[in-house]
């Protein structure tokens, strides 16, 4: 047994008689530091954001804003946490803060703790370069990034009750680069902490963070009980929403063995416990499909704490990653007490809420074979643009020579119990050529795909009807004009 602490705006404190499902944002607040709120509880509202050290490679570290609402405090074992109380103070404000307070960027003030933790993880992005510095936030580069670079996806998680959000956007535009003697660049230039192997028990409950694999998938053996947890994107709405309390919780958001990035002639490999923030900027771009779902999915706030394992652990019907990770033929590398052994993401999903991967079993990692279909295309229909749950999701990875389909996988959430290739359609497509009629066919048989139902998202209707127009609109945005060489 070990007494976990988390540093907490420079001071080191330690996390006594904590049970797993305490989370990050209650115990602040509980140590006085109340600028962060609960708005939502799921993570779509970012009050409760705040800054963490996390890896960036090369020994440096990167700031990273996370939902403090979802994540449990003792998964920030070793770590160092920085709140809105910790960037500046009254006379001396943070450079963030003062942006915000100079443009008006605050009304109630509920939100604008989250607001200025989220801005100023972008602020301190090492990759953010001005276009513009001389434009002073007046005028933006695109609809999206601002003159200094500032990406408007990283407040993709925060929501502004009041105040508007030209203003914030204003004071976001605004900011320069940081000083070189600011002391959160400083920061940046030294290795982030560690995870440390941590054992906690409080009452009847138990938080393990297990120092490698091994000592990981032997935990599961003994303990079938156990809840497995990395980003707890979803477990913590479970936590909060619905009461869930988990007697035994196995954290392997750390574990070296989950977070391998390997890109080979004939395949790349994701470590299961890579945030979808770290998978995006290791990938680089290589896999043109994922850099479609990556701003589908969630938000920033969710993408820095969420796993591809995890989206895939869960196994809901309507994760966003699946139907990607299908319609690029993905594999998954699950890691027992027996070894390891790999399987077809397609055989995966064995019914509602269930999988191949038995009790002791880890997944360890994704492979997307190579190469690449050079036709891809990712549809989310849902009620929102951004952080929003889709009510159908379309994936779509075709290779065409000589106006011949020759090779097509297609990835479905949202229509059956659990994600799934629509073979039917597949077949409709191999072999013949790449042209209208041949899609609207194609589209007829996508729209009987699946077992859709009625729900409080969508109508089975519906969703048949976004399965054929998603089709349709590939086809019109990817086809070859006629005349052209193919």
């Amino acid at each position: 047994m070990t007494t976990p602490s988390v540093t907490v705006n420079g001071e080191k404190r330690p996390v006594v008689d904590i049970e797993p499902y305490v989370t990050a944002l209650d115990w602040l607040r509980d140590q006085g530091l109340t600028g962060a709120k609960e708005g939502c509880a799921e993570g779509e509202c970012g009050a409760c954001s705040i800054m963490v050290t996390r890896p960036d490679g090369d020994g440096r570290t990167r700031w990273t804003a996370l939902n403090a609402c979802l994540v449990p405090v003792l998964l920030l074992d070793g770590q160092e946490v920085v709140t809105a109380e910790g960037l500046g103070k009254p006379g001396a404000l943070h450079p963030v803060q003062e942006e915000m307070a100079h443009r008006g960027g605050s009304q109630c003030g509920y939100c604008t703790p989250g607001f200025i933790c989220s801005m100023a993880a972008e602020y301190y992005r090492p990759d953010r370069a001005p276009t513009d510095p001389s434009s002073n936030g007046h005028q933006a580069a695109d609809h999206e990034h601002g003159p200094n670079g500032f990406d408007l996806h990283a407040l993709s998680g925060n929501l502004c009750r009041c105040t508007g959000y030209r203003p914030i956007r204003d004071a976001a535009y605004a900011l320069d680069v940081p000083a070189a003697d600011d002391p959160f660049v400083q920061r940046c230039a030294t290795p982030a902490p560690t995870a440390p192997a941590t054992r906690v028990r409080v009452g009847d409950t138990e938080f393990v963070r297990p120092a490698d694999l091994a000592a990981a998938v032997a935990l599961l053996a003994e303990r079938p009980d156990a809840t497995v947890i990395a980003g707890c994107t979803d477990w913590g709405v479970e936590v909060n929403l619905r009461g869930t309390r988990a007697p035994f919780a196995v954290a392997v958001d750390r574990l070296p063995e989950l977070r391998t990035f390997e890109v080979g002639p004939s395949e790349i490999e994701l470590g299961a416990a890579l945030t979808l923030s770290e998978a995006e900027r290791l990938l680089a771009g290589r896999i043109p499909l994922l850099d479609q779902l990556w701003p589908q999915f969630a938000s920033r706030l969710i993408r820095n704490g969420a796993t591809l394992g995890g989206n895939l652990g869960t196994a809901s019907p309507v994760g966003d990653a699946p139907p990607a990770l299908l319609a690029l033929e993905a594999t998954l590398v699950l890691a027992g007490p027996g070894g390891e052994r790999e399987v077809a993401l397609a055989d995966y999903f064995t019914g509602y809420r269930q999988t191949a991967k038995q009790p002791a079993e880890l997944i360890r990692a994704v492979r997307i074979p190579l190469p690449l279909a050079s036709m891809v295309a990712f549809h989310k229909i849902a009620k929102r643009r951004f952080d929003d749950i889709s009510s159908v999701a379309i994936a779509f990875a075709l290779e065409v020579a000589e106006g011949v389909v020759e090779r097509v996988a297609i990835g479905l959430g949202g229509v059956a119990a659990t994600p799934i290739r629509a073979t039917a359609t597949e077949d409709a497509l191999r072999g013949r050529p790449w042209t209208a009629d041949i899609a609207r066919e194609a589209a007829a048989v996508l729209g009987r795909e699946g077992t859709p139902i009625d729900d409080h998202r969508a109508s089975a209707a519906f969703r048949a009807a976004m399965l054929e127009q998603s089709l349709l609109k590939f086809h019109a945005e990817s086809a070859v004009p006629e005349g052209k060489a193919s």
